[in-house]
């Protein structure tokens, strides 16, 4: 708890590594970018509508809006709009996905507190590093296993390591924001029936960013609270670890950043869909394959993977159904990932029925995590096959600025316009040398 707390309420004055900046701009700006679509999702605007309809003081805006609302308001919005569908970005050994909840709660805390950029970049890595060492604390697989949502606990930790820190909280108080987020702490893996991706927005981002922020306003405001959650008596980790390991909670911090192993996905559609889809690229461009000439294609990954994208009725989280659109149109765009349209289109309806889904032991314990197989039979007889063991976007295969860009102005441009669009891109590259980030508001509200 003294290691802990005293790192975080000292994050803010310590400068992250040059290749850790770096990366960090990269997650602020995919996961604004992914709130700026998911503004004009079915959960972005339930969640836009919900906050207008709860008014509040004017201390952060909502994205994609006119809003200005309360901090905690302004947190659970912006998280669903980031979590409104599968753009934003993953962390493979806490199992969550850190972006959608810790960057919009850093952002609302921010402008609350109206702390400059450099500050919003070095809560951003702080919360990537708190929260994704917590799940991983609680042995990821086995707390997922039990039920429990890792996307729900570790994202919440993390939006309140980053609030708390920019709320300027002392090592003290970061023992009384940890007890109020351990009291805030829930989330069952039910999400995954959720078929609106509503509430799934809710419980990876929208709850966790609220959750945080709100912790760390009652504990700014003079809340007390226990001093040692994770330690004492009845601790959080007697409730809830199987077999806990509580001090990878300060493994290594201030050294390894956990950032720096989150992903960025290539293509807006679920996780375990992203190797299939860079596997079925490759193997369209290299052998030049056209969707009328496929007999069979059989689809190989993790069996947790696998029975979360299998013939699902959205079409971004459906794995045959995005894999029969690549080999239709010979890629995947965010239009075609949310085309609801195309799940009734005749052709991709036929390909579709060619397209196997299996899980697979190897893959599922398979490192790097997240690996896919993909196996064509072609009419002809021919037969092509192709494992992608680093997804582009891994840190095994991280993307470039260039393509981290371009991906996010495609994503910003309908709604913000080409030119605002590339302004933000520009602003986040230079987030750093921004004074005060309430600035980045006229960039951000439609």
């Amino acid at each position: 708890m003294r290691v802990l707390a005293t790192y975080m309420a000292s994050a803010l004055r310590k400068p992250l590594p040059a290749p850790v900046l770096e990366k960090t701009r990269h997650h602020v700006l995919d996961t604004i970018a992914a709130m700026v679509s998911g503004s004009r999702l079915l959960p972005g605007r339930k969640a836009i509508g919900y906050v207008r309809s709860r008014g509040g003081s004017e201390e952060a805006c909502v994205v994609g809006s006119r809003l200005v609302t309360t901090a905690e308001n302004a947190a659970l919005a912006n998280g669903m709009l980031a979590h409104a569908d599968e753009t934003d970005d993953s962390h493979a050994p806490s199992q969550t996905h850190p972006g959608c909840g810790i960057v919009p709660a850093a952002l609302a805390m921010a402008e609350r507190e109206g702390r400059n950029g450099m500050a919003l970049l070095r809560a951003v890595a702080l919360g990537y590093d708190i929260g994704c060492r917590f799940t991983m604390s609680l042995n990821a697989s086995e707390f997922r296993a039990d039920g429990h949502s890792t996307h729900s606990f570790g994202a919440m930790f993390g939006a309140a390591a980053a609030a708390g820190a920019l709320a300027r909280l002392n090592a003290d108080r970061m023992r009384h924001l940890l007890s109020y987020t351990v009291q805030q702490a829930s989330g069952v893996s039910c999400w995954m029936r959720d078929t609106e991706h509503i509430e799934k927005a809710f419980d990876f981002a929208g709850m966790p960013a609220r959750n945080g922020v709100t912790a760390a306003v009652m504990v700014a405001q003079g809340f007390t609270g226990v001093d040692d959650p994770f330690t004492g008596e009845r601790n959080f980790f007697v409730a809830y670890g199987r077999d806990p390991t509580p001090g990878e909670l300060t493994r290594e911090l201030g050294t390894t950043f956990e950032i720096m192993r989150t992903n960025i996905k290539r293509w807006s559609v679920g996780s375990p869909i992203q190797a299939p889809l860079d596997s079925l690229s490759e193997l369209i461009n290299t052998h030049d394959i056209r969707a009328d000439q496929v007999e069979r294609v059989v689809v190989r990954v993790g069996h947790s993977g696998a029975n979360t994208v299998d013939d699902r009725t959205m079409p971004d989280i459906c794995m045959q159904h995005m894999c029969a659109v690549m080999l239709v149109d010979g890629i995947v765009t965010f239009e075609s990932a949310h085309d609801e349209e195309r799940l009734r289109d005749p052709r991709v309806q036929e390909i579709r029925r060619r397209v196997e889904l299996y899980g697979d032991d190897d893959l599922e314990r398979a490192s790097p995590s997240r690996q896919g197989i993909v196996e064509i039979r072609l009419k002809d007889g021919r037969e092509y096959r192709h494992h992608t063991m680093a997804v582009r976007g891994t840190d095994e295969n991280p993307m470039t600025r260039a393509e981290v860009e371009e991906k996010c102005f495609h994503l910003m441009a309908p709604i913000l316009g080409k030119r605002r669009a590339k302004q933000l891109c520009d602003t986040v590259w230079t987030l750093d040398r921004v004074a005060d980030v309430r600035d980045l508001r006229p960039l951000l509200r439609v």
